[in-house]
């Protein structure tokens, strides 16, 4: 159920109608647009059918809800959601999400050494990205692949953050790891094997650092906002969702990449939507026009892989783009986010 506010509704009359919610066992939350104050209420209202909310001082209606995930519908908050992610370190500017910008997300696939991480991220941030992704923790689907540097992975993060002065992006596989890697990473990653790890979407609701959600590879879109529902549910607000491809039985790209879901997403839900077309496609030809897709169907950000040895590479050697190919790539996503009215 919604509660919509009247402009001239007192804080006062704000808080009643709060503690008569609480009072009835439901839980209000309120979210206050550039137009409209709503009052989300969450719980078993059954209890409150009854009653008449309308005549509440300070409302302007009331709605009922249908979808499953109220915190992360456009219903709920009307205005788009913007994460801002702090400075680095002094003379930084801070990272917008979800406002006119598109963020560039770039690095590695997985922290593989200390010297390389640094190089592909120095070219990462020349060429326009503003936060640097990496794996420090792998989820592979061979036991015997790669599995990432772990700790040690997250302190070359650290210390290339902190020269670089460049925020960075991570995965959290492991409830027992949210913590950790909450005190290293910006934004932590839930990768597209833990979408539905309910646990761990509890685990880093709990904490106040951005979580970006990939799409699991056989979900749906609503499946994906209900993952997000579990996070926002649990206090944290700044969730952002990436859509980076689907299986189907298309054997000639490693995922379908779904770009309907970026429009779809921005019209159900208020959150920030980035695409990454290096996992959704899995070959770096088809990268750069996937790229330009996702800029004009409306994604606020990308996610880009970059290695310069692809053939070296200790994991997704083949979806890596060769750093020239990354800068020339650079330049021409601008023409087509400034032909979209925006900013890269």
């Amino acid at each position: 159920m919604i509660i919509v506010l009247k402009k001239s509704a007192t804080e006062e009359q704000i808080r009643h109608i709060e503690e008569k919610l609480r009072e009835w066992g439901l839980q209000p939350n309120i979210s206050r647009g550039s137009e409209k104050t709503v009052i989300g209420v969450i719980g078993d209202q059954t209890a409150i059918r009854s009653r008449p909310l309308e005549v509440f001082p300070g409302v302007e209606s009331v709605m009922t809800v249908l979808k499953p995930y109220k915190r992360a519908s456009r219903e709920f908050h009307e205005d788009p959601t913007v994460i801002t992610i702090p400075p680095v370190k002094s003379g930084c500017s801070p990272v917008v999400i979800g406002g006119r910008d598109i963020v560039m997300m770039a690095g590695p696939c997985s922290v593989e050494s200390r010297e390389s991480l640094f190089e592909i991220s120095r070219c990462a941030q020349a060429g326009g990205a503003r936060i640097i992704r990496a794996g420090a923790f792998k989820p592979r689907t061979s036991p015997y692949a790669f599995q990432g540097l772990g700790k040690k992975g997250l302190e070359y993060l650290a210390e290339m953050r902190r020269e670089l002065g460049i925020p960075i992006i991570t995965e959290v596989m492991d409830t027992r790891d949210v913590k950790m890697v909450a005190e290293y990473a910006d934004v932590i990653q839930i990768g597209a094997r833990n979408m539905q790890n309910f646990n761990l979407l509890k685990a880093v609701g709990q904490i106040r650092v951005p979580v970006l959600i990939k799409r699991g590879l056989a979900s749906t879109i609503q499946e994906l906002l209900m993952s997000a529902e579990y996070v926002l549910s649990e206090g944290n607000p700044d969730v952002i969702l990436c859509e980076r491809g689907i299986r189907t039985f298309e054997p000639m790209t490693r995922n379908t990449l779904d770009l309907s879901a970026v429009p779809v997403i921005k019209r159900e839900s208020h959150l920030p939507v980035l695409v990454d077309p290096s996992h959704a496609t899995g070959h770096w030809d088809l990268i750069p026009s996937m790229s330009k897709a996702a800029i004009a169907a409306g994604a606020d950000g990308l996610m880009l892989e970059i290695h310069p040895k692809p053939e070296e590479a200790l994991s997704d050697g083949p979806q890596a783009l060769l750093p020239d190919r990354y800068m020339n790539l650079m330049k021409e996503l601008k023409t087509i986010a400034k032909a979209v009215g925006r900013s890269l």
